[in-house]
């Protein structure tokens, strides 16, 4: 059972907003501002061969470099989250994105790889931040009933920043090199305007916001059942992404000899597939049910990771890696509508994106785990041995948890249909 804070109830005389008024600017902003987060963390993916030989760094380092982002995630999450439950959504994402913008550029001129290793950790604090705000800000927004593929459309901006880094790598890099990269990374800042000129703040926030910091932190402390299941099921997700992400452009250079070009386009083809998937996912979770929809896109994956990582022909590789991301990614889309519904009010800022983030934080070493099984296995045993295990995990996470597709926000907390916490 979810305990939360009592909701503050509304004087007999007043309307509640409408869930769904103003829907589409909040949710083109976290949608905008989820692509640009991907898209510089992604640049370090597809740039660290070239990043490696400017700063001599090992393959080993720059798999840390990755890493690094992912391991101060939580860190953005919980101070940005705080924040946004306790003045608002609005203006912590607005500092978030005008943070990290300023670190993304930096990283373009850093001198050396201790330099660019403490601008990659400052960048996952922005990176972490923006999730759980964006999100919480869009789903408190979006009428129930559009709120399942609305939440595909959302998460999917991860794969479009993805898509567009790795379009970039291969238009950008081999002509100016991979700094330039970085420097598009200031785009943020300008979206920083947009919230502040076209979003209102969530009116379920301003309903049900605590009254001080200690109402917060005690609703925070009341509802550590839910927060230890979020956080399984985030490791999980993460694990599932980044085990089958961060490391395949290498994969593709190493053990199939492509070009840079070829592997910039075989990506895009990829995350093609994540956003279709993420769509597809997200609204057959209005029909089936948040935690089918999921379990369905994950026992699809392991059918196909024999063709996704086995591959040795063009063709059914990149088959492969479209129906891998479709799957992965369709399951994704699908999470922010279900974490933010099994959020209490009182606390949306801050439990979905910080459980998030420390999900992350525990499945960040899938970045040194394969390495390390490669060594053994080679690349592309070692990835199908993780992606096989997380997939699996994921499904039976996800089925023995519960759901609360299409609660109204701002009106209580029903008792969650299905199983754990």
């Amino acid at each position: 059972m979810m305990n939360g804070t009592p909701i503050t109830a509304l004087p007999l005389d007043a309307e509640p907003p409408a869930p769904g008024d103003g829907h589409w600017a909040p949710v083109f902003a976290g949608f905008l501002g989820w692509t640009l987060d991907a898209f510089d963390f992604f640049l370090v993916v597809m740039c660290q061969v070239e990043i490696g030989k400017t700063f001599n760094a090992t393959k080993e380092q720059m798999a840390f470099a990755i890493a690094i982002s992912l391991f101060f995630r939580p860190v953005g999450a919980l101070i940005f989250g705080l924040l946004a439950d306790r003045y608002g959504r609005r203006l912590p994402l607005m500092l978030d994105l005008v943070f990290y913008s300023i670190v993304e550029v930096a990283s373009g001129l850093a001198p050396n790889y201790t330099t660019f290793l403490v601008l990659r950790a400052l960048f996952g604090i922005g990176m972490g931040g923006e999730w759980g705000v964006g999100a919480s800000l869009a789903m408190e927004k979006v009428p129930p009933k559009l709120r399942g593929v609305l939440s595909g459309l959302l998460q999917e901006g991860y794969a479009m920043g993805y898509l567009l880094a790795a379009a970039s790598f291969g238009i950008i890099a081999p002509r100016w090199g991979w700094r330039p990269l970085f420097f598009i990374g200031g785009l943020p800042a300008i979206l920083a305007l947009f919230v502040r000129y076209h979003i209102k703040e969530s009116e379920v926030w301003e309903r049900t916001k605590s009254k001080d910091w200690s109402s917060l932190i005690k609703a925070i402390f009341a509802n550590w059942k839910p927060f230890l299941y979020l956080v399984a099921l985030m490791a999980a997700m993460n694990f599932a992404s980044h085990g089958t992400q961060d490391l395949f452009p290498r994969l593709l250079r190493d053990d199939h000899q492509f070009s840079q070009h070829r592997v910039s386009w075989i990506t895009v083809v990829m995350q093609v597939g994540a956003i279709l998937g993420g769509l597809v996912f997200g609204y057959l979770s209005d029909r089936i049910g948040r935690r089918w929809a999921m379990v369905l896109a994950f026992v699809l994956a392991i059918l196909i990771i024999p063709m996704w990582a086995f591959s040795h022909s063009l063709v059914p590789l990149v088959t492969g890696a479209f129906l891998i991301q479709f799957m992965v990614q369709g399951a994704w889309g699908v999470i922010p509508a279900h974490i933010n519904e099994l959020s209490p009010d009182s606390v949306r800022g801050f439990l979905p994106g910080f459980s998030y983030q420390c999900g992350v934080l525990i499945a960040a070493t899938v970045d040194l785990i394969e390495p390390i099984l490669s060594n053994r296995y080679g690349l592309a045993k070692a990835m199908a041995i993780v992606a096989a295990a997380v997939f699996f995990g994921a499904a039976l996470i996800t089925a023995l948890g519960r759901e609360k597709k299409g609660v109204t926000f701002g009106e209580g907390q029903p008792t969650p249909a299905g199983g754990f916490p």
